[in-house]
């Protein structure tokens, strides 16, 4: 139980970022209005997204959200059973899916087809919102523990 203390916590503090940030969003972007934060490069936009990363899968919002729920749900047995490192990064995994998947159960046009509440332009290429964040960061590190912690292990057994 203690090995699920750190990671949950992490992921209860993405999952309470992410309501706060989309709650202030909506309130102080929903007139429309763009926010620049580094010129065109970085600004705040309020947007809504049926679809999962990159808008993928409009019309499928709610596969999107039963593969969520099951994400959602499993992470903490997998977090249980993982070492301390990737179980931190499966924290983080977990909040952002919790914090997108609260929006596809209670935004319209209703559940479980609501909309994720989007907000953060990447130079237009992408919007997204903290919990994309957390999820994305905590993939990439994930994979890269992985690769590396490979090496480590196969140099160590070759010693």
């Amino acid at each position: 139980m203690k090995r699920l203390l750190l990671p949950l916590l992490l992921g209860l503090v993405t999952i309470v970022a992410d309501q706060l940030t989309k709650a202030w969003a909506l309130s102080a972007l929903g007139d429309g209005r763009t926010v620049n934060i580094i010129g065109d490069f970085l600004s705040l936009h309020l947007t809504f997204n049926s679809g999962a990363a990159f808008s993928l899968g409009n019309s499928s919002t709610w596969v999107i959200t039963l593969i969520a729920a099951i994400v959602s749900v499993g992470l903490p047995f997998l977090i249980a059973r993982s070492a301390r490192v990737p179980a931190i990064m499966l924290g983080f995994i977990w909040g952002g899916a919790i914090g997108n998947l609260i929006d596809r159960l209670f935004r319209e046009p209703g559940f479980p087809r609501g909309h994720v509440v989007d907000m953060i332009n990447y130079n237009g290429w992408f919007i997204g919102n903290v919990a994309d964040i957390a999820l994305v960061v905590a993939v990439i590190a994930l994979v890269a523990y992985e690769f590396f912690s490979r090496d480590e292990a196969v140099e160590a057994g070759a010693q």
